[in-house]
C-alpha cells in the first residue's frame, strides 16, 4: 500500500489492528480487530462510533459571489440557507447526470465549506475550479490539511462534549458550530452517514491524533468501513457510484428534493426538466427479501419473471433481514412481482419503504 495515501491517523488504525484496505486512493481500515458486525451493533445499540472518514475532500468558498456560485453549481437552494447550517445537495453536468453529492455549510453570505466526496475529489475540484472562474470567489481545496472525524450513536455527544468549549446540546440537526476542539479551531456539525446522532468533526490533522485518542478514551470505539457501508445502506443513502452517478440524474435517483428547479438555472437544469417531462429512464427502489438470501449489488432484479434491472446498494441487516436499494424498468417501481437472482436462482422479494430500519437521528 505505499503508494496509497495514509490519513494523520493511519499509525493509529494499526495500533487498533486495523485491517487496512484501499479506498478512494487511501489506506483505510475496513474493520478493527472485532469485525464489523460487532461495530454496526456498538453503534445501534447506544454506542459512540469513531470514523476516520478523512478520504473525503473539504473545500471552502468566500467572495462577493459565493452564494451566486453555489446557487450555480449545485441543485439545491443555497438562498434559503441560515448561517450555521448545513445543506445537502448535488454537482450535475450539463446532461443533467451527476457528477457528485456534497454538504454546503453556510459560513455567511459571503463564504461557504464544502464536503464532497472522497472518490470524486479531484475531479469535483477540478470542475469547481472551472466554473469559479465565472464569479468574484475564490475556491480554496483544504482537503490535504484537514481530518474529517464522524462520532455516530446515541452516546456521541457524551464523549465529544469535553472536547469543546461549546455546548452541543445547542447545535440542531444539520446545524454546525465553529469551535475549539481539544484546544484548537474546528467545525462540528450534527449531520452522519449512519442514521444515527452523531457529528462530524472537521479539525487540522495537527490535532487529529490527540482528538481521536481522547475520544477513545471517553468511550468512543473505532469503526471502520465496512460497519458504515451496513449502517448507510439501512438508512437508504445514496452513494456515488451505487445509487448516483453520471448515468443517472435526480429524477432516476428520487432526489428531486434536493433539485430545486424553480430557484433559476443552475449546471443540468435544463436536462432535469427535460427528463421529468420525458419520464425517467429507470427508478430507483427500496426492496426486502421474503425469503433467505443476501441481495448483494449487481446481483439481477426480476420483475414478473422478467430481468427489471439491478441491485445497487445490498445486505444482509442484523435488524430487518436482506434489504437492497435497486434500479428497475419504470414500469415495474410499484406493481409486478419482485425477485433477486441469487447464485442461479430467483430469491422472492417486496417493494418496501426507507429507511429499512428506524432512524434515531435527531431532528
Amino acid at each position: 500500500m505505499s503508494d496509497l495515501a495514509k490519513t494523520a491517523l493511519f499509525d493509529e488504525h494499526l495500533l487498533l489492528q486495523g485491517k487496512m484496505v484501499p479506498f478512494a486512493g487511501f489506506a483505510m481500515p475496513v474493520q478493527y480487530k472485532n469485525g464489523a458486525l460487532k461495530e454496526y451493533t456498538f453503534v445501534r445499540e447506544g454506542g459512540a462510533g469513531l470514523f476516520d472518514i478523512t478520504h473525503m475532500g473539504q473545500a471552502r468558498v468566500t467572495g462577493p459571489d459565493a452564494l451566486a456560485f453555489l446557487q450555480y453549481v449545485s441543485t439545491n437552494d443555497v438562498s434559503k440557507l441560515e448561517e450555521g447550517q448545513v445543506q445537502y445537495s448535488a454537482l450535475l453536468n450539463d446532461a443533467g447526470s451527476f457528477i457528485d453529492d456534497i454538504t454546503s455549510y453556510k459560513i455567511s453570505d459571503r463564504e461557504f465549506y464544502l464536503c464532497i466526496n472522497a472518490a470524486n475529489r479531484h475531479k469535483d475540484v477540478a470542475h469547481l475550479l472551472t466554473q469559479a472562474e465565472a464569479f468574484d470567489v475564490v475556491f480554496t481545496d483544504e482537503s490535504d490539511d484537514t481530518t474529517l472525524l464522524a462520532l455516530q450513536g446515541a452516546a456521541a455527544q457524551a464523549a465529544l462534549q469535553p472536547l469543546v468549549d461549546g455546548d452541543l446540546e445547542s447545535i440542531a440537526y444539520y446545524k454546525f458550530a465553529q469551535v475549539k476542539v481539544c484546544g484548537v479551531d474546528g467545525i462540528i456539525s450534527r449531520t452522519g452517514y449512519t442514521g444515527e446522532d452523531g457529528f462530524e468533526i472537521y479539525i487540522p490533522n495537527s490535532s487529529a491524533i490527540a482528538t481521536w485518542k481522547q475520544l477513545l478514551a471517553n468511550g468512543a470505539e473505532a469503526i471502520g468501513l465496512a460497519a458504515r457501508d451496513m449502517l448507510r445502506t439501512e438508512m437508504g443513502y445514496a452513494l456515488y457510484g451505487h445509487e448516483i452517478s453520471d448515468a443517472v440524474t435526480p429524477v432516476e435517483a428520487k432526489l428531486m428534493w434536493i433539485t430545486k428547479l424553480d430557484k433559476g438555472d443552475f449546471i443540468g437544469s435544463e436536462a432535469v426538466q427535460a427528463r421529468r417531462i420525458s419520464g425517467a429512464h429507470k427508478r430507483l427502489i427500496a426492496l426486502k427479501l421474503t425469503a433467505r438470501g443476501i441481495p448483494r449489488e449487481h446481483y439481477k432484479v426480476f420483475v414478473d419473471g422478467v430481468e427489471s434491472g439491478e441491485v445497487t446498494s445490498g445486505m444482509h441487516s442484523p435488524m430487518a433481514g436482506g434489504v437492497a436499494l435497486a434500479y428497475v424498468k419504470p414500469e415495474h417501481a410499484e406493481l409486478g412481482e419482485l425477485a433477486v437472482e441469487i447464485r442461479g436462482k430467483l430469491v422472492a422479494a417486496e417493494r418496501t419503504t426507507l429507511p429499512f430500519v428506524r432512524s434515531n437521528v435527531r431532528r
